[in-house]
């Protein structure tokens, strides 16, 4: 929703509440991503698995162009397509445009049932419906995206892929990305691996596509994210407060209001606010509040909100052990959105 109000709010002052016909109505790309196609996809000719991934992904959709028919005689049968899986899954690391591409999947299938949502969107929309009806929500639809697929939580896994496996059997085609907890480099055959083991009973009905490249966001930064002095970040808020609303909210406080609110409900917690306002941004110590702040990360750059902060610069707001442990991926995926927003 898109609000003219201006000024100053404080995100730690919202308790959001979503119910479950607003679950289901978000389920769509998200704005930055509401008019993307295969033909605005930006394949790097540096990695062909880019354009490779993009033609077979047309295909999946059934949108790849008829070739010409072969002559022959005049009982000939032409050659029957191969036969796809219902699903596929995109494999590679953060900014190679998985997203975009799973956005370009549900815009370009003809379909007249199709959703689009995060994991954590689909496993809130279960609790808050409870498993059974969620299956009947969704049986007989056409599509289903899910983006970031996560490992994180092997009870949330195993509700997913026993859902996905009922509207598999109903014809619901299937389309995913993944993250990796295991502690690699976060990225390569790893997320591909693990995404197909943890689904193991499903595995037959996805085809692995490998996407390799260089994360987008870093190609237009220095790689570190925007720091102000306090006089700046004042200025910064107070004229854009001025024009639109924009919220303002020391770090720490902010860090900790996330534990009371449930990560499905983080694109509520910024609804109508138009800039995000940091102050004295500190290194991150437990990881369940890390892992939090890159579920609302995701949320903020869903939405393209630009981010102004003060303290410690927030590429460097995940402390080094985090950096070298098992969400290594989710981590770095954060730090390239959050220096991406705040030079925004």
């Amino acid at each position: 929703m898109t609000s003219t109000t201006t000024g100053i709010a404080h995100l730690i002052d919202r308790t959001p509440q979503v119910s479950g016909a607003e679950m289901v109505a978000a389920l769509v790309p998200p704005p930055q991503f509401a008019d993307a196609s295969f033909d605005s996809y930006r394949a790097d000719a540096a990695y062909p698995s880019q354009q490779g991934t993009k033609d077979e992904l047309i295909a999946f959709c059934g949108l790849a162009p008829a070739e010409p028919a072969k002559r022959g005689g005049l009982f000939r049968r032409a050659p029957r397509a191969p036969e796809r899986k219902p699903g596929v899954y995109l494999d590679g690391g953060f900014g190679v445009g998985k997203t975009h591409l799973l956005a370009s999947i549900y815009h370009g299938m003809p379909a007249r049932r199709k959703y689009f949502g995060s994991f954590i969107e689909y496993t809130a929309l279960v609790g808050a419906l409870g498993y059974q009806q969620t299956v009947e929500l969704f049986r007989g639809a056409d599509l289903l995206c899910i983006d970031e697929f996560e490992l994180d939580d092997p009870g949330d896994t195993m509700v997913m892929t026993r859902l996905l496996g009922e509207l598999v059997k109903t014809g619901t085609k299937l389309a995913a990305t993944s993250n990796t907890p295991p502690n690699a480099l976060g990225e390569g055959r790893f997320a591909a691996q693990d995404f197909l083991r943890e689904i193991s009973a499903m595995a037959e009905s996805f085809e692995t596509l490998r996407i390799d490249g260089v994360d987008f966001r870093q190609r237009a930064f220095d790689g570190h994210a925007a720091v102000l002095t306090d006089a700046q970040y004042e200025e910064a808020v107070s004229t854009a407060g001025a024009r639109a609303l924009v919220s303002d909210d020391a770090f720490d406080a902010l860090v900790q209001h996330l534990s009371h609110v449930h990560p499905s409900r983080y694109i509520r917690l910024i609804d109508g606010i138009s800039q995000i306002g940091l102050r004295d941004v500190g290194v991150l110590t437990d990881q369940s509040a890390a892992l939090r702040l890159v579920a609302f990360v995701d949320r903020a750059y869903d939405a393209q909100l630009p981010i102004r902060a003060t303290g410690v610069s927030l590429d460097r707001v995940f402390s080094d052990e985090m950096l070298a442990g098992g969400y290594r991926k989710k981590y770095l995926r954060a730090v390239s959105r959050l220096i991406a927003l705040t030079h925004a």
